[in-house]
C-alpha cells in the first residue's frame, strides 16, 4: 500500500496563499482555477496586504481564516516560502503545494533548505508536493489548482514540464482524449514520481498514466510501480543520450548508455517509452482503444498501391509483420474484391472504392475475421468521398453516402471481434472518420503514427515485460577485486572457468605449467584491454612456448602479475559478453550479447534490469541481430543457450548482490554445442 495522498486529490479544503489580482503572478492564475468549483470545498484566498482578490476577501495569513485547512497552495516569493510551510502546518494542513522556486535547482544551499521543508513536512504527517511545480489538477473532485485547464479524461499526466503538459493536453484534443488527473512534479522534495504512479495507478477514474520525467529519482522503483500499475504506463523523457561516464574502463561501460539503461527498465516493466509528445499522444489514443493483440501479423489494407507499400514499410519499421496472407484467406478476400485487387497484403481495392464505397467494410471485415491476421491497418483515401464531394472519380453525394454507411459497417465489424484496428486517412478530419474514431478505432492522418499506434496494441508472447526482480540482500564486500578474485567470487556462484594460477615470476610460471597440460594462454593482468596492449598469448603447446611468450610479453608490458590457464577448446564456439553496470538511478542493469575483441564493434548487445532470471536471458539472447549463430549456420552445430543463460543469470546475481561493483563483465563467454566456459572476467569497484 502506497502513502495516502487523499488531501493532495481530494481535500475537505484550499487556500491559496500568494493569491493575486496581478494577472501576470502565478497566485492570480491559480486562484482563478480554484474558483471554479466554489460549491466543492470552501476555497479561501491568502494575500499579505488583505483586502480583495478576485472580488471576495483575502486574510492576511493563514491563522486568520480560523478554521482548519486540508491543502495549501503556496505561491509567494522564496524568502517567505518557509513561513507560509509552518502556518499551512500550523492550521492542520495534511497537503501542501508548493509553486515557489528556488531550491534544490539552485544548488547546494537551496537543497539544503528543501530537505529541512521536507522533514517538517514529514514531521508533521502532511504531503508537499514541488517546491518549483506548477500546480496539480483533478477533474474527477473538481480540484483545480493548476494554471491551466484540463479538459476531463482517463489520462493521469505527471510532468516536469509545464509546457510539455499543455503541448500533451492541445495534442489530445483532436483524438477525444482527456485527463483524469495532472500534476506537475516539480523538485520531488517529498511526494515522488513513483508515489503518484502508485496513486494513480490506484484511481479508478485513471485508465492511463502519462509520465515526462527528467529526474527519476529512484528509476527502479519507478520501474518497480509502473510494472505493478495494472494499467498502461507512457514515459516520455529526456537526456537519454549521454554515454557512461565509465566508458573507458570496460566493453560494459563503453556500450552502456542513457538511454540503453531507461530503455531496458521500460521493457522490463512494460512501459511504453516514446520520444516525443506527438508519439506520446499516438500511444494514448492507441490505448484508449481498449483492444489488443497477442500477436504481430498485420493486414495492411489500401486503395491504392502506393499508401500501401508505405504503410507496409511503416508498419515492419514500427516493429509489426506483414506476411503474405496464405491461400485460404487469399481465397476469402479475392470473392469480396473485383479481379483487379491485390490479395497478397498488402490488399488493394485497386480503384474498387470509388465504384463501391462498401467494399472497404467487407474487405476490413473479412481481414479482421481471418485468422491469419492479428491487426489491420487501412491506408489511404478512405473519408475522402464525402469530404471532396464524391471522391476522385466524382459521383457527388452517393459516393459519400455509401462511405458513411461503409463507416459504420467497419464498426460493426470492428466490435465483433477483439482484433486491433487502425486508420490512416487523407482526410482525417472527414465525417466517415469521425464515425470511426468515435467509436474507438484510432484515426492518425500520418502512416508513422498509425503504424506506430498499432505497435502500442500489439503484444507477442516473446515480449511480455518480465517484471523487476528484486534486488538481493547484500554480500560481505568484496576484498579481492583483482582478476583472480573476480574468479573465485563467479566460480562460487557457478561459472565455470579452466584451470589458471596467477603467477609473479618464471619460477609460479614453470610451476603453473605442472598443474596442468598445455596447450596454456598467458595473460598479463592489471592491464587495460589486454589484448590491444598485446598482453594475452594464446594456443602456447608447451612449456617452453609459455616461457618464451612470459620473458617477451614482461620485457614489453612489465606487468606485476600474469595468469597462466588451460586453452579452452573454441572449436564450434561463440563468444558473448556478459556485463552488469550499476546505474545510479536504476542500479545493477545486466547486458548480454556478442563478445570477444570485436565486441564494441559488432554493437549487438542486449540490456535488462538485474539481477535476471535464466528465462530472461534466454530472452536477450534469442534478441540479438546475430542470434542465428546460436543455433547454428552454414554447417555450425547450435550452442548450448539454456547453460550460457543459466550462467549468465549467476554473473548478474552476483553484481546484484554487490553494491561495491560498479561493473562487472565477462568477456568472452565461451558457449560450445556441449557448455560454457568464462574465459576472462574483470571488475570495477565503485
Amino acid at each position: 500500500m502506497g502513502r495516502d495522498l487523499t488531501a493532495l486529490f481530494d481535500p475537505k479544503s484550499v487556500a491559496v496563499v500568494g493569491a493575486s489580482d496581478d494577472p501576470a503572478k502565478y497566485g492570480h492564475s491559480v486562484a482563478t482555477q480554484a474558483l471554479r468549483a466554489p460549491d466543492r470545498r470552501p476555497v479561501h484566498l491568502v494575500n499579505r496586504r488583505g483586502g480583495t482578490v478576485l472580488g471576495r476577501t483575502a486574510a492576511t495569513r493563514l491563522m486568520e481564516i480560523g478554521e482548519p485547512v486540508d491543502l495549501v497552495v503556496i505561491s509567494v516569493p522564496g524568502p517567505g516560502f518557509e513561513a507560509a510551510v509552518d502556518d499551512a502546518l500550523a492550521c492542520g494542513a495534511r497537503a501542501i503545494v508548493g509553486i515557489t522556486a528556488g531550491f534544490a535547482e539552485t544548488g547546494a544551499a537551496g537543497l539544503a533548505r528543501q530537505r529541512a521543508i521536507a522533514a517538517r513536512v514529514q514531521e508533521a504527517g502532511a504531503v508537499l508536493v514541488g517546491p518549483n511545480c506548477l500546480g496539480i489538477a483533478d477533474n474527477t473532485t473538481e480540484l483545480y489548482l493548476a494554471s491551466d485547464t484540463f479538459a476531463p479524461g482517463r489520462i493521469a499526466l505527471l510532468s516536469q514540464s509545464g509546457n510539455l503538459a499543455l503541448e500533451l493536453q492541445l495534442r489530445c484534443a483532436p483524438h477525444g482524449l482527456g485527463f483524469s488527473r495532472f500534476v506537475s512534479l516539480g523538485n520531488q522534495a517529498d511526494v515522488t514520481l513513483v508515489d503518484l504512479v502508485e496513486d494513480c495507478a490506484r484511481h479508478e477514474a485513471t485508465s492511463a498514466i502519462a509520465v515526462y520525467a527528467e529526474d527519476f529519482g529512484d528509476g527502479r522503483a519507478f520501474a518497480r510501480a509502473a510494472a505493478a500499475a495494472g494499467k498502461p504506463v507512457v514515459l516520455l523523457t529526456a537526456g537519454r543520450g549521454s554515454a557512461s561516464a565509465r566508458s573507458a574502463q570496460s566493453h560494459t561501460g563503453a556500450l552502456t548508455s542513457s538511454s540503453d539503461v531507461v530503455a531496458a527498465a521500460c521493457r522490463d516493466a512494460g512501459v511504453e517509452l516514446v520520444a516525443t509528445p506527438r508519439e506520446m499522444t499516438v500511444v494514448l489514443a492507441a490505448l484508449n482503444a481498449g483492444s489488443r493483440s497477442i500477436g504481430r501479423r498485420t493486414a495492411v489494407f489500401t486503395d491504392g498501391g502506393g499508401h500501401g507499400v508505405i504503410a507496409a514499410d511503416a508498419a515492419e519499421a514500427a516493429g509489426l509483420e506483414v506476411p503474405e496472407l496464405g491461400a485460404p484467406a487469399q481465397e476469402q478476400i479475392k470473392a469480396l474484391l473485383w479481379e483487379q485487387s491485390a490479395v497478397g497484403n498488402p490488399v488493394d481495392l485497386a480503384g474498387m472504392g470509388e465504384q463501391n464505397p462498401l467494399s472497404y467494410a467487407t474487405t476490413a471485415g473479412g481481414l479482421l475475421m481471418t485468422d491469419e491476421v492479428d491487426t489491420v491497418l487501412m491506408t489511404g483515401y478512405f473519408g475522402g468521398y464525402a469530404a471532396s464531394g464524391g471522391g476522385l472519380g466524382g459521383g457527388g453525394a452517393a459516393l459519400g453516402e455509401g462511405e458513411a454507411q461503409a463507416a459504420r459497417e467497419i464498426v460493426t465489424h470492428w466490435r465483433a471481434t477483439p482484433k486491433p484496428l487502425v486508420v490512416q486517412s487523407m482526410y482525417p478530419q472527414s465525417p466517415s472518420c469521425r464515425t470511426l474514431a468515435a467509436a474507438g478505432i484510432p484515426v492518425f492522418a500520418a502512416t508513422e503514427d498509425a503504424a506506430r499506434a498499432l505497435a502500442a496494441m500489439t503484444v507477442s508472447q516473446v515480449a511480455q515485460p518480465s517484471g523487476i526482480a528484486p534486488l538481493p540482500p547484500s554480500a560481505p564486500p568484496l576484498r579481492d577485486a583483482g582478476y583472480h578474485g573476480i574468479r573465485t567470487l563467479l566460480s562460487a556462484a557457478g561459472v565455470p572457468f579452466p584451470p589458471a594460477r596467477e603467477i609473479t615470476d618464471e619460477a609460479g610460471l614453470l610451476a603453473a605449467a605442472q598443474e596442468f597440460t598445455g596447450p596454456y594462454v598467458l595473460k598479463a593482468l592489471h592491464v587495460l584491454h589486454k589484448s590491444d596492449a598485446g598482453g594475452v598469448a594464446l594456443r602456447l603447446a608447451d612449456r617452453d612456448a609459455l616461457l618464451a611468450a612470459y620473458r617477451d610479453m614482461h620485457a614489453r608490458l612489465g606487468a606485476s602479475a600474469y595468469s597462466v590457464e588451460a586453452m579452452a577448446d573454441l572449436t564450434d564456439g561463440i563468444e558473448l559478453i556478459v556485463g552488469v553496470n550499476r546505474d545510479p538511478r536504476f542500479g545493477p542493469v545486466a547486458m548480454a550479447g556478442l563478445g570477444g575483441v570485436l565486441t564494441e564493434t559488432l554493437n549487438d548487445v542486449a540490456f535488462s534490469l538485474a539481477p535476471v532470471s535464466a528465462l530472461r536471458a534466454e530472452s536477450l539472447l534469442r534478441s540479438l541481430r546475430t542470434a542465428a549463430l546460436l543455433t547454428g549456420v552454414r554447417g555450425r552445430p547450435g550452442v548450448d543457450v539454456t547453460a550460457a543463460a543459466t550462467v549468465i543469470a549467476g554473473i548478474t546475481a552476483v553484481a546484484a548482490a554487490h553494491p561495491e561493483i560498479a561493473e562487472l563483465e565477462v568477456n568472452p563467454l565461451l558457449v560450445r554445442p556441449d557448455g560454457v566456459l568464462a574465459l576472462d572476467a574483470r571488475a570495477v569497484l565503485a
